[in-house]
């Protein structure tokens, strides 16, 4: 009931409570770092910094949200939480975040990514989870982060001790995820900086984007740039309308921007951004014209994350290398004009268990989507 409170509040802002800050204090803030190597090659005035939420115990973004989802459900007598996940960023986070409050996970991972990343399994695994692939009932099914929420969701009602959690989407995951916006203001503030020109994010649910992005929503001349995979294009491509969450219709409607309940995007290595749309508030932004966004093709996003890899050294998730594909092409954009500017992207996650994705783009195997 506190989470739903929270989904349907107006109050500007909502206290933490002391047992979540405990847990979270463990790893933020996280870091701020300006990508001065990645500026030089590039030879660009733009200054580029990047929220480094790799650094949290599940390696992205998504325990900020995955530990008050846990300890809400804790307080209210609920022991067992089920959920679904794409590429396992946010599988991994809620069993990391059972683990501290004493509750069983169950996780539905897309099949896609099941078989693609076997070490996101083994890590929510070594957390207590339990994971099974999605669809359940037709092996043969790739998956889609819609119809793993179907799995979940038929699991939960079907349990009394049982809620289920999702990390994406709905409003108060974006308002857990805005401590990441929230801590960047502070820490632009700290290096010299008045704020940013430009804010980027990766856009799949609306988790990461969100977070980063909804603070700075307020503040005049900061454009928004949200980034998708070309081969699930839902802001770009998609329909603004009332459609399910999942694959079967189990969930409310929401307004959204969607390329409709039942569509299967292709098994591409960014399974965090295969949904079939998007957060309402992201949506609305988009409608309104606040946000702009734009989609990538699978390969161009790897040319990315290499060169950023052999620049700054870190080697990104699949998913945040959209939103680096992005600001290198904003930034090559502003060597172009001579503008400088101020680029902030949300470094949602590291890519080292996504190496086998690496493989395939650096031997040809990466199918062009």
């Amino acid at each position: 009931m506190a989470l739903i409170g929270q989904e349907v509040s107006t109050d500007p802002w909502i206290d933490i409570p002391g047992e979540v800050i405990d847990v979270l204090r463990s790893w933020r803030p996280t870091p701020l770092v300006r990508a001065e190597r990645l500026e030089a090659a590039l030879g660009t005035p733009a200054r580029i910094y990047f929220k480094d939420e790799s650094v949290s115990p599940a390696g992205s973004h998504k325990p900020n949200t995955a530990v008050p989802q846990a300890f809400y459900n804790k307080v209210e007598g609920i022991s067992r939480l089920s959920t679904e996940t794409g590429a396992g960023q946010w599988g991994s986070s809620l069993a990391y975040a059972c683990s501290r409050f004493d509750l069983e996970c169950k996780v539905y991972m897309v099949r896609a990514s099941f078989e693609q990343k076997p070490y996101r399994r083994m890590m929510m695994e070594v957390w207590g989870g339990s994971v099974e692939p999605s669809p359940v009932d037709d092996p043969s099914h790739p998956g889609s982060l819609g119809s793993a929420i179907s799995d979940a969701v038929r699991d939960a009602v079907s349990r009394a001790d049982t809620h289920y959690s999702l990390g994406s989407v709905l409003n108060h995951v974006l308002l857990h995820q805005t401590v990441i916006g929230l801590e960047a203001k502070e820490q632009l503030a700290m290096a010299g900086e008045s704020g940013p020109n430009l804010v980027v994010a990766s856009c799949g649910g609306g988790s990461n984007f969100g977070g980063i992005s909804l603070p700075f929503v307020p503040d005049a001349g900061v454009d928004i740039l949200a980034v998708e995979p070309s081969s699930c294009p839902t802001l770009t491509e998609g329909r603004f309308d009332y459609d399910f969450g999942d694959t079967v219709g189990l969930t409310p409607l929401l307004p959204m921007y969607t390329l409709g309940h039942e569509f299967v995007p292709p098994s591409i290595h960014a399974g965090g951004l295969r949904y079939h749309g998007d957060a309402p508030i992201v949506s609305n932004l988009v409608q309104a014209g606040r946000v702009r966004a734009v989609a990538y093709p699978q390969r161009k996003v790897f040319d990315a994350a290499v060169q950023f890899a052999r620049t700054q050294g870190t080697i990104p998730a699949p998913e945040t290398s959209h939103a680096i594909r992005a600001v290198i092409d904003e930034a090559l954009a502003a060597k172009e004009s001579g503008e400088e500017k101020v680029i902030l992207f949300c470094y949602s996650g590291h890519g080292l268990l996504d190496l086998a994705a690496y493989d395939d783009y650096l031997h040809g195997r990466l199918i062009e989507v």
